[in-house]
């Protein structure tokens, strides 16, 4: 399933219109992740994004990751509109063709001190370089069987939140990731980096479905945020990065 973008010198997992499964840099170059050290609003942040891209001496279309902040979950209706939004930029940009987006996302929701408006927490783009090892970024994913349907009804244990139903949403996901990671040959023995996103307690299930899976051999790091869509309970993604900056 694995598709070449080659103006950005990268491949990706075709999922969705607004977001791919994952990008991995093209022999040659590597992944550079960048987070802001405040979030940046949408337009300033694509600005912001742009500047930096640029800067670096690439092109915009090397652009092949994010991470969103949002106010609060939306409905499923309010989320289409949001990404139709989203993808704009994308498309002025030569990485949206209507149809194939190959940018991974995360967009999760701080329970906590959230922001006003959708906002960049971090970004990656592509640049060359001289090491070989390999780099990638898994999209965030949460407990949503994929394919047709309403969120309702693909969504794992439905508005459960028993310990069985916890377990079984937490594993659904970890092995959506890992399905991910295989995609591009790799395993979580790869990952520099692993995130959960969720405002219930992960440390019941943590060392059955993440620990002695491997998902946390570089640790955990657990943000207090809900994912983007009413009733989902648990997200995450991973990569592996090995240059990574603040600004």
């Amino acid at each position: 399933m694995v598709s070449e973008f080659a103006s950005g010198n990268y491949r990706f997992i075709p999922a969705v219109f607004q977001y791919s499964s994952g990008a991995q840099a093209s022999t040659g170059y590597e992944i550079e992740r960048v987070r802001f050290d405040r979030l940046v609003p949408l337009a300033e942040g694509f600005a912001r994004i742009a500047a930096h891209i640029q800067g670096a001496g690439r092109p915009l279309t090397a652009f092949c990751a994010c991470e969103l902040r949002s106010p609060a979950a939306f409905t499923e209706d309010g989320f289409r509109a949001f990404n139709l939004h989203y993808v704009k930029t994308l498309a002025e940009w030569g990485l949206f063709d209507g149809t194939i987006n190959p940018v991974a996302r995360s967009n999760v929701c701080p329970e906590i001190d959230p922001p006003s408006e959708p906002s960049f927490y971090a970004f990656s783009f592509t640049r060359p370089a001289a090491r070989t090892s390999p780099s990638f970024v898994i999209a965030g994913g949460a407990e949503a069987r994929g394919g047709a349907g309403s969120y309702p009804e693909r969504i794992v244990r439905y508005r459960e939140l028993n310990p069985d139903a916890w377990r079984e949403k937490v594993r659904f996901t970890v092995s959506e990731m890992a399905r991910r990671l295989a995609e591009f040959g790799f395993t979580w023995a790869e990952t520099t980096s692993v995130q959960a996103y969720t405002v219930h307690d992960i440390h019941p299930v943590m060392v059955d479905e993440l620990v002695r899976h491997g998902a946390t051999r570089s640790g955990l790091t657990w943000h207090f945020c809900r994912p983007p869509v009413v009733d989902l309970e648990y997200e995450m993604d991973c990569r592996r990065v090995l240059r990574e900056v603040v600004i």
